[in-house]
């Protein structure tokens, strides 16, 4: 069942807006982004994950690719938390677009869950 009104859009468009500017905030190399993820360990992917970041949200917001969108960016937010957990750095960052992404993709589209 997929839904199209204008809640099931705000569903989709506002988690994609939130990783789309992560994705740019990582292109544009802002000084507090590349200081954590040196520390993390993955400074020198900056350019590599805002694209990823990009491309996902992009793939989110597209009916046709929303499922690959979906997947793509779940997976790669995980990545995100187990690499925090994995320094011991974990924060809420990577949490806010996943949760946001999976209310999205539940309103918009309920066949992905079930």
């Amino acid at each position: 069942m997929t839904n199209s009104g204008l809640i099931a859009q705000l569903a989709v468009w506002i988690p994609a807006a939130v990783i789309m500017l992560s994705g740019i905030a990582k292109l544009m190399r802002a000084a507090p982004i590349v200081e954590t993820m040196t520390k993390l360990g993955v400074g020198r992917y900056l350019t590599l994950l805002g694209v990823m970041e990009l491309v996902f949200a992009t793939l989110f917001v597209i009916p046709a690719t929303m499922h690959l969108g979906f997947i793509l960016a779940s997976c790669y937010f995980a990545g995100a938390i187990a690499t925090e957990l994995s320094h011991d750095a974990l924060k809420v960052n990577p949490f806010i677009p996943l949760v946001l992404l999976w209310i999205g993709a539940f309103i918009r589209d309920r066949s992905i869950f079930f």
